[in-house]
């Protein structure tokens, strides 16, 4: 896999469980990060309330060279072919500019969808597998990375098996290791890292230990449930310190 030209420090936008920020804010917040030198933003997804990848259509047409990621899209939002013909169609209309992360989640995710959660490596695998089956229409014949979320030795096992890497979120540098030794030098590895707007310094010095350590992207993640504009002015604010 060629890995994309993600920047070595993106931004996960800010997120909330309680409202969805108007879409010409988002816009508007893209925008910021971009011109702040941000190379890629990420969102997370929930069952209900929005769709990662119709935010993320906005985005990329909002932007002009910035690359997005999901953080991660979760499979139980979609069915796995229809998963794999979205990010397609986006990997095609916005060429190199989209990594599409995925992530198991939870049990009472896979309720919320109506669906048995079960043993989660033999449900991504399986999902990882169905993506790409047979479909009528076909999907774009397109490439894009497929990443995913693991923060354990089962998962990044499979991720470097089936995938083409590993998003871990809030490990420590060591974890970055051996997800780097699991996965080989090929693999893209991006890492997910809390931060605080407070300590510009610290966030530097984290994101730069993680880099070394082996990850081709860290992804900076303010505190859950900061307000969207708050959120976005946190990020903005670090960017001198973590871009360096």
């Amino acid at each position: 896999m060629t890995k994309p030209a993600l920047g070595p420090v993106g931004a996960l936008l800010p997120v909330s469980f309680t409202e969805l920020p108007p879409i010409d804010l988002q816009r508007e917040s893209v925008r910021r990060l971009e011109a702040a030198g941000y190379g890629t933003a990420w969102t997370n997804e929930v069952i209900g309330g929005k769709d990662a990848l119709v935010q993320l259509a906005v985005l990329l047409a909002a932007t002009e060279r910035m690359a997005f990621g999901t953080g991660i899209a979760n499979i139980w939002a979609r069915h796995p072919q229809t998963m794999h013909a979205a990010a397609a169609s986006l990997a095609q209309a916005f060429p190199g500019r989209l990594v599409l992360g995925l992530g198991v989640g939870y049990p009472e995710q896979a309720a919320n969808a109506g669906l048995e959660f079960g043993r989660p490596l033999a449900t991504m695998r399986g999902y990882l597998e169905r993506m790409t089956a047979e479909s009528h229409p076909p999907a774009p014949d397109v490439r894009y990375p497929r990443i995913v979320a693991a923060n354990g030795p089962k998962m990044l096992a499979l991720a470097a098996e089936v995938a083409d890497g590993a998003l871990p979120a809030w490990q420590p540098p060591e974890f970055t290791a051996k997800a780097r030794a699991e996965l080989g030098p090929d693999k893209l590895l991006v890492v997910g890292v809390r931060v605080s707007p407070d300590e510009p310094t610290e966030t530097a010095r984290e994101v730069r230990e993680h880099l070394a350590a082996g990850a081709d992207h860290v992804e900076i993640m303010v505190e859950v449930g900061t307000d969207f504009a708050t959120g976005i002015d946190q990020l903005v604010a670090l960017a001198p310190a973590v871009l360096a």
